[in-house]
Parts: C-alpha cells; structure tokens; sequence
C-alpha cells in the first residue's frame, strides 16, 4: 500500500476525503508579492524607500528590471503547486518619468501579457511611499490639498488600472489601498486626519466599477519605522470604513500588536465585512515580514477560512520581504506552507470537533485536535505535489 493509500484509508474512516481535498486545494490561488523579488524597488528608478518600509539583507541576486523580475516569478513558480497570481505594486510598470497621477494600463501592457500566457491573474496597489509628496509621512490624510489630490489621483489610476487587469485576465484583481500616515510623536489633533483621509477615500471610491473586475480592500498597520506614536489608518478606523461602506478589509498578519492573533479576528470580521484579504506575513518583534512558516497561526487562519466557508469571500496573498536569503525560494518556501496549511485545513475534521462541542464533550474535543496533528497530510501533500509535477519537497 503506498503512502497515499494509506492516508486515504485513515482520512476515510473518519469521514473524510482526500480526493475532494485534492480538488478543492487546487482551486484555491495564492498571491505572489512581487516586491520579494527585488527588495521593494520597482522601475522607476527611486531607490529611497521611506514610509516605514525597510528591508534587510544583502543576498545577491535581486532582480534589475522587470524581464529579470518576471524571469524569477517563473522559476518560482516552477516549485509552487497549484493556481497562482501575482500582485503588482503601482512602481512595477513601464513607468520611468512617468508621474504617479498619469499611471495607465498601457504602462503594465507587459505584465498583462506575462499572466496571459501563464493563465495568472494579477493583483495590484498603489504605492503610497518612497515619493518626495509623502516625504513628512503623510498622503491621503495630508492637510495640503494639493498633495491629497494627487494621492487621490494616483488611486484613483491604480483602480482603473486593476480593473483592466481583471477584464483582460478573466480574473478579479483585488486593488489592494495601504497609506504610511502617521507621526513620529503623539499629535494633538487625532481625529482631524481621519476626516480627512475618510474623505479622500470616498472621493477615491466614488467611480463604480465591474465587481468581478476588481475588488477594493484597505489595509491598516499598528505602526512604521519613524511613524511608531500614530496611525492614521488603524484597524478600527479601517474595519468602520469598510462596514460602512461595502469595501474589503486586509488582514495584514505583521501589522497587528504582537499578542493579537489574525486568526481570532476572521470569524468575527466574517459577520459584518462582504470580503476580506489576508496578507501573510510573519512578525518578529515588530512588521518585520519574515518568510512565512507553517506554523500554528498559519495552520489556524486557514482552518478559520476553511471551517467557516470563507474562501469565497477571503482572497489570500503573501506579504514579506527578506533580502537576506535567495529571493525565488523565499517565495516557494513560503507559498507552499500557506498551501500546505490550506490542506491540513482541508483535511480538518471539522465535523467530529462540532458533534463533540454541540454535545458539551470537551474531553473529546480536545483528544480530536491533537490527535488530528498527527494524521498523515504529508501523504496527501506528496500525492498532490506528484499530480502537479512539482518536487514534494525542496531539498538542495
């Protein structure tokens, strides 16, 4: 008996089964971080970051130009099962001279192309820093009208840009806002930027556009580097705006206070936003966007998604940026364990754990957990691995 033989006994007398895990696992995409591969550069030829970003490291081999950055997307690629996208950053086009007010989908023609022959589809955001109009930590909550409009401007392109990405793919691109604001020390005004920066979402979110297009999604932070006193894009300023509004909440995993878990957060959001997205990170100490590991909030965001039937409604991408190791297996390293975790998810029993809570059995609930750990997904993984033609395992 092989291994996935045996895996597909034990699953099955347990009522699950692994064929349609199988099937359900490769259904499910995955967002590539396009910043992972050169260290959050991108083309437009302004290599000074700013706006809380940092990144680390100096491995060789970071990606010069987009042919070599779509040239590693392939090779990483290579060693990741199952449907992939991939999410752009608004630096990442033909956009050398080219303002970030006049962005258009011309300029991200190569791209779109790219992810046509690849059957991909590909995610997009603004990018909100590394300009000198966000030089004093401040965009779309700025006080200067000037800058706020031309902020609102470059938003309000980038949405008009991933809505021609999901017309041309034939897929949703998920348009993804994340903005720096803050300050360095307390302010006396905290409520002031807020107005101002909800007022500037409204203005950006005022065009209508194909929902199976594009998805809109806001995404808060605790803090960044040089902005630690004030955020004015908070979890709770974003979770009101998009109750509010219908628009979707990020889940950034790296961007919440250490002791708070993402994955206590989903079924709660659950009740009251349309559609989230998650970006998965790993923190460590601070935002600091580790490879992901398969560990246990991973394992615990995706058994949220799972168990609860959100994968319609969660579209899920990486977000990490390391420079310290080689950059492709960084994003195979950590695209597979979110692949692996949405798998033991998959693999769940889900329906033993609720008949012994319905029945207040707590002692049987607690032996089902741990002794699920120990049921044979490698099997299942390896068989999965096999079918798409990919190593079950990297190994150099």
């Amino acid at each position: 008996m092989s291994a996935y033989e045996h895996a597909l006994q034990a699953y099955g007398e347990i009522g699950i089964d692994t064929e349609e895990a199988i099937v359900k696992l490769d259904e499910i995409p995955i967002s590539l971080q396009c910043w992972q591969g050169d260290d959050l550069q991108g083309f437009e030829g302004n290599t000074n970051m700013g706006g809380g970003i940092q990144v680390t490291g100096n491995h060789p081999g970071r990606a010069k130009s987009a042919d070599e950055l779509r040239m590693m997307l392939d090779n990483a690629l290579e060693i990741i099962p199952g449907p992939s996208k991939v999410s752009l950053h608004a630096i990442y086009g033909n956009v050398a001279g080219v303002s970030r007010d006049a962005i258009e989908p011309r300029h991200f023609q190569e791209w779109i192309d790219w992810a046509k022959a690849r059957k991909m589809g590909l995610d997009f955001n603004p990018t909100f820093y590394a300009h000198p109009k966000a030089a004093d930590g401040l965009t779309l909550s700025h006080p200067d009208p000037g800058i706020r409009s031309f902020w609102i401007d470059h938003a309000k392109r980038s949405r008009a840009i991933s809505a021609y990405f999901g017309l041309s793919l034939g897929q949703t691109s998920v348009l993804n806002i994340w903005v720096p604001d803050g300050y360095k020390d307390i302010p006396a005004d905290q409520l002031g930027p807020r107005r101002r920066l909800e007022d500037s979402l409204d203005e950006i979110f005022r065009k209508h556009y194909d929902p199976t297009c594009t998805l809109d999604a806001l995404e808060s932070k605790l803090f960044g580097i040089g902005l630690e006193a004030y955020t004015v894009g908070s979890h709770e300023f974003y979770m009101g705006y998009t109750v509010k509004n219908g628009v979707a909440l990020c889940l950034d995993a790296g961007h919440f206070h250490p002791t708070e878990l993402v994955s206590s957060k989903i079924s709660a959001l659950a009740m009251f936003v349309p559609k989230m997205l998650l970006h998965v990170s790993r923190p460590m100490r601070w935002d600091s966007d580790h490879v992901v590991l398969l560990d246990d909030e991973l394992i615990a965001m995706m058994k949220e998604i799972v168990r609860h039937q959100l994968l319609e409604r969660v579209h899920i991408g990486l977000d990490y940026f390391d420079a310290s190791i080689d950059r492709v297996l960084s994003w195979a390293i950590g695209a597979r364990n979110v692949r692996k975790a949405l798998l033991i998810a998959l693999l769940d029993p889900y329906h033993l754990l609720q008949n012994a809570e319905e029945n207040r059995d707590y002692t049987n609930r607690l032996m089902i957990m741990e002794e699920a750990k120990t049921l044979p997904w490698q099997a299942v993984w390896g068989e999965y691995c096999r079918r798409k033609d990919v190593p079950e395992r990297l190994i150099l």
